[in-house]
Parts: structure tokens; sequence; C-alpha cells
């Protein structure tokens, strides 16, 4: 029989030595958090103060910034201890909280471009309809209802895994993650399996359904209309697609690599692989929507030029 326990701590044993080194991955980590909560903060801030702006396809943007912030507040400050400490190991409690904000972020991520490509499906397939299926009360229940979602569906699973017995406590990662965790478990996990791909079909498939049929027919109005409906049509779904085919590539290698066995993929690879679509979704999307909405653009360039 083999022994099994609740460990009190995880060692994350992703992390090497890299000696002097770490200083410099330091600067380079706290640089990037830095960046990314100035980028995505300032794109709030210009949001909210600017009434223009309270449309509903900037509302969701903001939404989108804020859980860019989120999920980088659940990563980056603890990326930044583990880089500095000579020992890689967390509390059992912090871990699950790890999770929780984690995988929050993802579920809120994808749900939120589901409904900015619906948005998009409307302005663009039923101009005339948009205002009164649109309106502001709706776009807050939207928004509200995608939060609540995704916390309530992570909130299960991690209750589900609190319990397991273990018999182990090494997570071969650089961060806390549920599917090692119940992979360590002595006791029995069908549950968690049913539900974690359950919880995967809800958070990454349901959300797919409604941007392939938004663009489907967005595709269709493009080709059956004007030049100018075109170059609308390219012009606000452009940040959109690029955000999501982003976003959809890290998640995928994170997925293969929880799943697979990815020993034939150097360790340095595997870690900045795992770490894409935490780090490079956050910095990534405010960049991309301040640069191409034409709106916000405007709005910053007056703010530098003041």
């Amino acid at each position: 029989m083999v022994n099994s326990t609740q460990f009190s701590y995880f060692v994350l044993s992703a992390y090497f030595n890299s000696g002097p080194l770490k200083y410099l991955f330091f600067m380079i980590v706290i640089s990037l958090y830095i960046l990314i909560v100035f980028s995505n903060f300032l794109l709030i801030a210009i949001i909210c103060m600017n009434r223009s702006l309270h449309e509903p396809m900037y509302l969701f943007l903001c939404s989108l910034f804020v859980n860019e912030l989120y999920g980088s507040a659940g990563l980056f400050p603890f990326l930044l201890v583990q880089i500095i400490s000579d020992t890689h190991t967390v509390s059992a409690s912090f871990c699950f909280l790890q999770i929780f904000c984690l995988y929050s972020y993802a579920c809120v991520e994808f749900c939120n471009l589901a409904l900015m490509s619906y948005d998009r499906y409307l302005a663009i397939c039923c101009p005339l309809q948009y205002n009164t299926r649109m309106t502001s009360n709706k776009v807050a229940v939207f928004i509200a209802v995608i939060w609540l979602f995704s916390f309530l569906e992570c909130l299960v699973s991690i209750s589900l895994s609190v319990p397991l017995q273990l018999c182990g406590n090494i997570i071969n990662k650089v961060y806390c993650d549920n599917y090692p965790i119940v992979k360590m478990a002595c006791s029995d996990t069908r549950v968690n399996n049913i539900y974690g791909l359950f919880a995967t079909v809800l958070a990454v498939f349901v959300p797919l359904s409604p941007i392939l049929f938004s663009y489907m027919k967005i595709l269709q109005i493009c080709f059956a209309g004007s030049k100018e409906t075109r170059q609308k049509a390219v012009s606000t779904c452009t940040p959109h697609l690029a955000s999501l085919l982003n976003f959809s590539f890290g998640c995928c290698f994170e997925i293969l690599q929880s799943r697979f066995d990815m020993t034939s993929v150097p360790s340095v690879l595997r870690i900045i692989l795992s770490l894409y679509f935490l780090t490079c979704q956050p910095l990534f999307n405010p960049i991309l929507y301040g640069l191409r909405m034409s709106k916000i653009r405007n709005i910053c360039r007056s703010l530098i030029y003041c």
C-alpha cells in the first residue's frame, strides 16, 4: 500500500540553479511586470475617463485589461520571489490560491473574447439592431456573468483537489498547477478528472462556438459587401483575432505539456512556453489594441503631446 498524506507545502522543481544570472532574470521579469501594469492601467484609465469610449466594444476591452492585471498579479509577484529565492517551496494554501487566480484568469479571458466577437458580429451583421441588442445594462450583465461563472467554475475545481490524499509534493513547473496535483493523488480522482474535462469544455470549447459563428457570419458579410464594409470589418476584427490566436497558442501548449510527455523539449523552452499565455497576453493586448483602435490611439497620442 502506498503511503499518502496531505502535504503542507509543494516543491516547484522546474527552477534551476542559475547562479548570479538570477539577478538578471529578476530584472527582466520585474521590467516586464512594470510594463504590463503600466500599459493595462493606462488603457483602463483612458476608457473610464473618456465618455466617448463608453461603448460596448471599449467596455469589453476594459474588462479584458482588468483581467490582464488580475492574471499578472497572480503570477509575477510570486515568480519574482521564487527567482530570487534559493528554496523553491510554496505553502499548500498559497499554491491553491494561485491555481484559482490563474485558472479563473484563463476562463475570463476566453469568455471575454467570445463576448467581443459577439459584439463585432452585431455591429457588422446587424447594425440597425445593435443599439437595442447591446445596451449598457446588457453589457454590465454580460461582464458580471463571465467573471462570476469563471470564479465559480474554478472554485469547484479547487474544492475537489484540496481534500485529495497525495503520494508526493513535487510539481515540475515554475508555478502551481492543478493537474499535476491531481496526478500525484493516491486517492480516487475520477470525480476530479470528469469535472476537469467538463470544466475545460465549458471554459474553452463553449466560448469558441460563438467566436467561430460570429466570424463565419462576418466573413459572409465581407465577401458580399462593399469595400468600405470589408475595411471596417478588418480594422475592428484584426486585433481581436490576433489576441485570440495568441492566447489559444499559449493555452494549447500548456494543455499539451500537462497531458503528454514533453521531456524531449529543452527545460528552458518548456518553462518559457508554459509562461507564454500568462506573460505575453497581458503585454500583447494593450499594445495591440492601443495601436490598432483609432480612438484609443488618438487619445494616447494627445496625452503624449500634452
